[in-house]
């Protein structure tokens, strides 16, 4: 039965799964391909744009969503301050929000360095918030299955 605590989910879910497939198809599929078929000059122009209506997405809907949906959700499920610090679904919670925030973190410095030049630095952070989210995404299969 779809109860509004299954569509809030849903949405949670689908909210992320967004979120990280987007990382996942930049990275993966459409960044490399430009690197390869692009002039220089097309491909920063090109990089950036697709880099900053991302991160407009991000801060508009996907911050927003995430949050909202898992405040809702963890109240739904009876998660206390207290409860975060106990083994099983609380730790692993806890756990998530940490890897969370951190990777939100990584995310905004990635486009700090990227819009100041250094690309390097870039992608490392770049990686380190897309192997972030995944991490995000076990956990919550975790959490799902608990």
């Amino acid at each position: 039965m779809v109860t509004w605590w299954s569509l809030l989910r849903f949405v949670h879910v689908l909210s992320a799964a967004i979120w990280v497939g987007g990382q996942l198809t930049l990275s993966l599929l459409l960044l490399p391909l430009l690197r390869r078929r692009l002039p220089v000059e097309l491909r920063e122009t090109l990089s950036s744009s697709i880099g900053k209506r991302f991160g407009i997405y991000t801060v508009t809907v996907f911050l927003p969503v995430q949050i909202a949906s898992g405040i809702w959700l963890a109240r739904y499920h009876g998660v206390t301050w207290a409860s975060l610090a106990e083994p099983g679904y609380g730790r692993t919670l806890l756990t998530k929000l940490i890897v969370f925030a951190v990777v939100m973190l990584l995310s905004g410095l990635h486009g700090w360095a990227y819009g100041t030049g250094r690309l390097g630095v870039a992608r490392a952070l770049a990686l380190g918030a897309l192997l972030g989210s995944c991490v995000i995404v076990l956990l919550a299969a975790a959490l799902a299955g608990g």
